[in-house]
């Protein structure tokens, strides 16, 4: 319902209408594909797909804990970065044979698995994973850096200022505490 406003005018009615919704506590269904309005507008949101439901529950909920791939996918701007592996003794390793670390207490199972990581979670650190850095978008309050580890695209969503150019190599460290696994097959989360 609000997709044909402006960027401002957007905003401010999604704000009225939160602020109309809270003074009159009525149950009120709001059926959107924008994922910004379905996580500022509902106490509850469900995710369906093809008629189905994927998953329900608050937003933050399904933003910090989605189901399956689907959701993982649908919730979050920048999308969360899904990289295609199997789950190894020695962490989380690429087709193209990157190492990713895992928490502690994962099971090597030499399962295919999908490792999932917000954008928001990746943070640059002398210790972290060599990326190729592809386009740099400073947006104001953060800087979205399109990079590659291996051959894998990543996307990270940086507070700090970051001096890097098309080419550079930079390093980024997942918040271990962050990361996400799915089944590759099923798409379930693990």
């Amino acid at each position: 319902p609000l997709s044909n406003l402006d960027a401002k005018l957007r905003v401010q009615m999604r704000t009225e209408i939160k602020r109309l919704h809270q003074r009159i506590r009525t149950t009120t269904i709001y059926v959107t594909h924008d994922q910004i309005e379905a996580m500022t507008l509902a106490d509850q949101i469900v995710v369906m797909r093809d008629g189905n439901i994927e998953q329900s529950g608050a937003p933050l909920d399904l933003y910090d804990t989605p189901a399956n791939l689907f959701v993982a996918q649908f919730i979050g701007s920048p999308s969360m970065n899904l990289i295609e592996g199997t789950i190894r003794q020695d962490g989380f390793r690429t087709s193209d044979g990157i190492c990713l670390k895992l928490p502690g207490g994962h099971v090597a199972s030499d399962k295919a698995a999908v490792y999932g990581i917000r954008p928001e979670h990746l943070h640059l650190s002398d210790a972290g994973m060599p990326a190729v850095v592809q386009v740099i978008e400073p947006t104001g309050a953060e800087i979205q850096v399109f990079a590659k580890i291996g051959e894998q695209p990543v996307i990270a969503l940086l507070r700090e200022r970051i001096k890097a150019a098309p080419g550079d190599l930079i390093r980024l460290m997942p918040d271990l505490d962050k990361i996400h696994l799915f089944d590759k097959a099923a798409g379930t989360r693990l």
